[in-house]
């Protein structure tokens, strides 16, 4: 046989081989349900509203590149194997060729994005794929399209790219603010940013008392919606916990998740806490396991710092920005009311206030429309966003479980715990104070200018998170600080004070500092009222509950005989 003969013979071999692969790579893409079509480049460039095209000349582009082709894309899979109506002798005709001398012409493409369209050349690409090679020569004419394209793209994808082709024309974002990229993963959802764009819109126009420029919404929106909303993905890495994502598709759903969560709590939720509760739910804890199996009075509630860690996540400006507040309706509690719009004064935050009802009483009585009006007076005196929602069940169970999305919680001290174990069991605050994430202000009587504030440390991990919160209202409200440590008291030594006083000069903090070796609670209030202080800053509970009910605690005797508010921390 001659060499011609037979180096033809091999390449039928070669072309054999890759049509036995073509049809066990339609089998299994049959089973994963993936396509291995080939894109039809009028019907991308159609979808696209790809336009104009400019010659880039000769140059070599990557095979895996190649995604599709002008006429030919029903012959070949997406890796260019030949499929049945692939006539054997042209391609072993074509790979014959390619081991000659003389070689292969260049073939010529369209290129939209990242992408390329094989114009004259199917077969040259075929037999290149199969012969291993990464790139290959080429004519490319670049055709041009608002919309990138990237060569994994897959026939699916191109409903979501023919979206935002159509969303592009009609909003010109990309244009108005070059590089913004709002590409979605999932279909159907560009209608649904082009609604949040008109209900901007529409807002624009109330407010100003005109129709708004269909442009000028566009960027308005860009600018004061969504950026702000991917400022806050970026800054929660968010986006780590869901890839294959992108921010536009987080954008939507956080804006849906947010819209659920302000519709269930009755009040609005900021975008920071709707990503922290999105990035909670990626998987539950043995924490939350143990609870469930755990009596409510006998919780322990979460871990010491789990706060401090999920502020500094959030990156607020401010410690204490939202604030909930229990209404009761007494004046001991419209007291802890005004106590919590003081504090968002400061942090120029916003008070949510919740009230709780039997399970089987109504939440639209007179009274309760009567307290609404009362709480909504309050807020508007003070210039202080506020909104009250009416819950149904224990005051306890419904403040701790709401805590999670504030960062304060500001309850009256009507009932502090008793000092009998067995009564300290049915507390009411004690359980608020275990189940709560967030600090708990309790507030005895008249609300506290907060002037002078006094830290309790022991050096204990919750002390810790106390030392973490007195050093930053000493420092971001300007505040004399006076710091009490017991030593010899089982928990704290000589050398506790010395470590929150080197924590304090860390930041810049001045302060005050008194070591006293007498009974805890009492030491700590003559120091209070000798210091002519208005602020108790104190860590939480010590021990489990169980133990606590037994033994008893310094936090349960500070509760009953402190006059000043007490800030208790976890």
């Amino acid at each position: 046989m001659s060499d011609g003969l037979q180096s033809f013979s091999s390449a039928l071999d070669d072309f054999h081989r890759a049509r036995n692969r073509a049809d066990l790579r339609q089998i299994l893409n049959g089973l994963t349900r993936r396509s291995d079509q080939l894109l039809s480049f009028e019907e991308v460039r159609r979808q696209l509203k790809a336009s104009g095209a400019i010659g880039r000349g000769l140059r070599d582009i990557p095979l895996e590149a190649v995604v599709g082709s002008v006429g030919r894309y029903d012959d070949f899979t997406r890796d260019f194997l030949p499929r049945s109506s692939v006539k054997p002798e042209r391609w072993a005709k074509v790979a014959q060729a390619t081991s000659g001398l003389g070689g292969l012409p260049p073939i010529e493409v369209y290129q939209i994005g990242e992408a390329y369209f094989v114009q004259d050349g199917n077969h040259r690409v075929s037999v290149a794929r199969q012969m291993g090679a990464q790139f290959i020569m080429a004519y490319v004419t670049e055709v041009f399209s608002r919309v990138p394209l990237e060569p994994d793209v897959r026939p699916d994808d191109l409903i979501v790219k023919a979206e935002y082709a159509q969303f592009l024309e009609k909003t010109n974002l990309d244009e108005l603010r070059p590089g913004a990229d709002l590409q979605l993963t999932v279909p159907g959802q560009y209608p649904v940013i082009s609604e949040h764009i008109d209900v901007h819109r529409y807002y624009m126009g109330e407010a100003r008392k005109h129709p708004t420029p269909y442009p000028e919404a566009v960027t308005h929106w860009y600018d004061t919606v969504y950026l702000p909303v991917i400022e806050v993905i970026r800054g929660t890495r968010l986006l780590d916990s869901f890839p294959n994502r992108t921010e536009a598709d987080l954008y939507l759903w956080l804006a849906e998740h947010r819209a659920a969560l302000q519709e269930e709590l009755g009040w609005e939720i900021s975008p920071e806490a709707a990503a922290a509760d999105l990035l909670s739910q990626q998987g539950g804890s043995l924490g939350s396991l143990i609870d469930a199996f755990t009596p409510t009075p006998l919780e322990s509630g979460p871990p010491p710092g789990t706060w401090r860690h999920e502020q500094r996540t959030l990156q607020q400006a401010h410690l204490f920005h939202e604030i909930l507040a229990a209404i009761s309706g007494t004046q001991r509690g419209w007291d802890a009311l005004d106590q919590a719009l003081l504090i968002a004064e400061h942090e120029h935050g916003r008070v949510h206030g919740v009230h709780t009802i039997p399970v089987d009483e109504p939440d639209d009585t007179p009274e309760i429309q009567a307290l609404r009006e009362e709480f909504t007076r309050r807020c508007s005196e003070r210039g202080i966003p506020g909104d009250l929602a009416v819950h149904h069940g224990s005051a306890a169970g419904q403040i701790a479980g709401l805590s999670r999305w504030v960062d304060m919680v500001v309850a009256s001290l009507s009932y502090p715990p008793p000092s009998q174990p067995v009564a300290r069991m049915g507390s009411g605050f004690r359980e608020l104070i275990y189940r709560c994430s967030r600090p708990v202000l309790a507030v005895p009587d008249q609300p506290s200018a907060v002037e002078r504030p006094l830290l309790a440390y022991d050096g204990s991990p919750k002390a810790e998170e106390a030392l973490y919160v007195a050093a930053y209202l000493a420092g971001q409200w300007q505040l004399p600080l006076v710091v009490v440590t017991i030593v010899d008291s089982g928990q704290a030594s000589s050398a506790t004070l010395d470590r929150a006083r080197q924590y304090l000069d860390n930041h810049g903090i001045q302060a005050s500092y008194f070591a006293e070796t007498a009974p805890v609670a009492e030491t700590i209030l003559h120091v209070s009222q000798a210091s002519n202080c208005d602020l108790l800053i104190t860590g939480g509970y010590g021990y489990i509950p169980l133990l606590e009910l037994v033994l008893g605690s310094t936090v349960d005797t500070l509760l009953r005989q402190s006059s000043i508010p007490m800030l208790i921390c976890r």
